[in-house]
């Protein structure tokens, strides 16, 4: 008997249909997307590896998708568990822009203990030579693989099984575009045969201590980019917006810039959280021994878009930079 698996279309690349075949990089201009069941129907192939039970959500580009909708995927997700017992697994296609942010955010916050999937595409489904179709079928079987539970939420494009917490996007266009850059992937999915290599060490779905059901949104959390010559005129006007957390995407391998420097130290004195996080794109960040008198905690090596969820995820339950620093130490 063939796995139950859930498939929840929000929209993106892999839901898109272009003008023709060649038009792969200009088909959002047609602002043609299918929903999950459309989807599928396109993908029968999808049917032959699982009992695929579409469900729609929504059918937009990626950025478009922020907590209302992430809160919305939680609940969808554990209602999905209840309402059909044996559920092996359950499959989000989402756009490539944010579906690294969407994975990490349901990564910390979904209580279901099924396999969750992320997937996407590089080209539309109705582009040559589309690398939606297969990545659906493949997103499917890991869902449905035994192997995948008890391993947070997993991201699968291009054959390649990757850990929501690490998993970036690297490339506008090409398929191998979704990148572990410390790590590697976790395994591969060659021909239904779904192969685990390793395992993620850090904390994650369902075992998490986050809590979104009564939030109606997330503390305001901003990323500052650092660069040469940059002054504090941004992050002034995170402070006067509201912010309750900042992110210093600094320079590696973890420094804001001096212009930067002493308005954070301004917004610490404030009460705002800083996370030192580094625009390297690998690698960890260094706890130095100005950043402890700063009072800035070390974002690891989650990169400044995952460490502003954390952080944001972190501030629904305390302000203690210690306790924030013992969060980020174990997610």
């Amino acid at each position: 008997m063939k796995s139950k698996v859930a498939f929840i279309g929000t929209g993106g690349t892999i839901s898109s249909l272009g003008r023709n075949s060649l038009d792969i990089m200009d088909y959002g201009a047609s602002n043609n997307r299918l929903h999950a069941d459309e989807i599928v129907a396109r993908v029968p192939e999808a049917g032959d590896v699982a009992e695929v039970i579409p469900v729609r959500f929504r059918a937009v580009p990626s950025p478009q998708i922020y907590f209302p909708e992430w809160k919305e995927i939680v609940l969808l997700c554990e209602q999905l568990v209840r309402d059909h017992p044996g559920l092996a697994g359950i499959v989000v296609g989402h756009g490539t822009a944010t579906l690294e942010e969407t994975a990490y955010f349901l990564n910390l916050t979904l209580k279901a203990s099924v396999p969750m999937v992320l997937v996407g595409s590089q080209r539309p489904l109705s582009g040559l030579s589309t690398d939606g179709s297969l990545n659906l079928v493949n997103a499917i079987c890991v869902a449905a693989s035994p192997a995948s539970r008890g391993r947070g939420v997993l991201v699968m494009l291009n054959d390649e099984i990757q850990a929501a917490r690490d998993v970036t996007k690297t490339s506008t266009a090409r398929m191998q575009t979704f990148r572990t850059p410390d790590f590697g992937v976790l395994g591969q999915v060659d021909g239904q045969e779904v192969v685990y290599y390793r395992k993620t060490e850090r904390r994650h779905k369902p075992e998490t201590e986050f809590d979104i059901r009564a939030l109606e949104s997330l503390p305001r959390v901003d990323v500052a980019y650092s660069y040469a010559g940059v002054d504090g005129a941004a992050i002034r006007a995170f402070i006067a917006a509201g912010a309750k957390g900042i992110v210093s995407a600094g320079f590696a391998p973890g420094m804001a810039a001096p212009g930067e420097l002493e308005v954070l130290k301004e917004a610490v004195a404030q009460g705002i959280v800083v996370v030192q996080a580094t625009r390297a794109g690998s690698g960890r960040t260094s706890h130095t021994t100005k950043q402890r008198e700063y009072g800035f905690v070390n974002s690891d090596n989650l990169i400044p878009q995952k460490a502003r969820l954390l952080l944001a995820l972190a501030l629904t339950k305390t302000s203690d930079p210690a306790e924030i620093a013992r969060i980020f130490s174990e997610y």
